[in-house]
């Protein structure tokens, strides 16, 4: 018990000895954006010489242990850079010993699936997001309810045009889910375009002929004409 109150004692004296600010070089190199998962981001970013990370729409400010090493309080872990390979890798630790968690930097200009849609750049998002299901199928990131919850949420906010997009990707993902064809279905209703409309309830019932609510909105729609 001593030894380890000593060593915490040692530890802390040493990082208060540590100065905050970081080399020019290592500023250049650490400065950017990386890939916390599949489809997020963390930034590195300095001012007045000491690093700061913005996380999950949070500005952190980790404590520096080393030239290249950070304890960030929030994740309750350090982050270990490795400039000449552009990479932050998570310190090993207990409760991830068996787990290597590594984290690249992203490339000028480059963005998340996410980010893509956000800018309406469909085609771009796609592709992201196949190359995730592609790396691994089982990804939250691509979850079928998580991104038509999603897209419930932007037409919720009369933001038709990025629900649209998020559903299309959603069927090209699982294109034989009738659910992600009627989802994309209530989208250009409520867009008010029933041509549209009609197309996705009809290949949602194509799939599945007992898809209640495509069939109620179909009838709906076809007595109208």
């Amino acid at each position: 018990m001593k030894t380890r109150l000593l060593f915490l004692l040692l530890a802390s004296i040493f990082i208060s000895c540590t100065s905050s600010k970081n080399s020019p070089e290592f500023i250049n190199n650490a400065t950017g954006r990386y890939f916390f998962n599949a489809d997020e981001v963390i930034e590195v970013y300095f001012d007045q010489e000491k690093l700061f990370l913005k996380w999950r729409g949070k500005d952190l400010e980790p404590m520096k242990v080393n030239d290249s090493t950070f304890y960030v309080s929030e994740m309750n872990e350090k982050l270990v850079f490795n400039t000449t390979k552009n990479k932050i890798e998570l310190a090993q630790k207990r409760e991830h010993k068996d787990n290597k968690y590594v984290f690249s930097k992203l490339k000028e200009n480059e963005k998340t699936p996410s980010e893509y849609l956000a800018d309406n750049d469909y085609e771009m998002a796609l592709k992201g997001y196949l190359a995730i299901q592609e790396k691994d199928s089982l990804s939250p990131v691509i979850d079928e309810n998580t991104i038509n919850s999603t897209g419930y949420r932007h037409l919720r906010n009369d933001e038709f045009n990025k629900a649209i997009n998020l559903f299309r990707i959603n069927t090209v993902l699982y294109p034989k889910s009738s659910n992600t064809f009627d989802s994309l279905g209530d989208a250009f209703l409520r867009k008010k375009d029933t041509a549209e409309a009609i197309i996705n309830y009809q290949k949602a019932l194509e799939i599945n002929p007992e898809n209640k609510s495509s069939k109620k909105n179909l009838e709906k729609l076809t007595k109208k004409e």
